[in-house]
């Protein structure tokens, strides 16, 4: 089904102002990285940078799987959603570019991953080969579902139509 399809159920979509909001305060997601096959997809913290960017830090090493992917991908996609009940969720999908971040602009994404996630960035970077990424986001979609589908809605006198 669409979004479109969906607005009947009471799916709507979300604004610029939501996205960020769910993206600011959620703080986990699925990254889903191009393969030979299937996309390889790995759940992650991230830090939201308030604009166009996330930022993750995992391990890299000799049988690092996602920094080998993340290195030579060209493209990837992110989701972070929040689901509350199963009548009130919020979903944004990203779409974008991932590379690590150089060595010039890596303290200052490390000190404003600080001020977010304090403990996380701690214990990770304690890590000694942990790598840090950016995700550049090109496209952005959000849905939400707030509330009971219409169909199951009170009428306003006790009873569902």
């Amino acid at each position: 089904m669409t979004i479109d399809e969906l607005e009947a159920y009471g799916t709507e979509r979300m604004d610029a102002d939501e996205i960020d909001q769910l993206l600011s305060n959620q703080g986990t997601g699925v990254l889903a990285l191009p393969t030979d096959g299937a996309p390889i997809m790995r759940p992650l913290s991230f830090h939201f940078d308030g604009n166009s960017a996330l930022h993750f830090v995992y391990v890299v090493g000799e049988e690092s799987r996602k920094a080998e992917l993340s290195d030579r991908a060209n493209a990837a996609r992110f989701l972070a959603y929040r689901m509350e009940t199963p009548f009130n969720w919020r979903s944004v999908l990203l779409a974008g570019t991932i590379s690590r971040v150089p060595e010039s602009e890596a303290e200052t994404v490390r000190e404003a991953m600080e001020t977010t996630r304090p403990d996380l960035l701690r214990r990770a970077m304690a890590t000694e080969n942990t790598g840090l990424y950016r995700f550049d986001v090109e496209e952005r979609t959000g849905v939400k579902h707030l509330g009971l589908p219409p169909k199951l809605e009170d009428d306003g006198d006790g009873a569902a139509e």
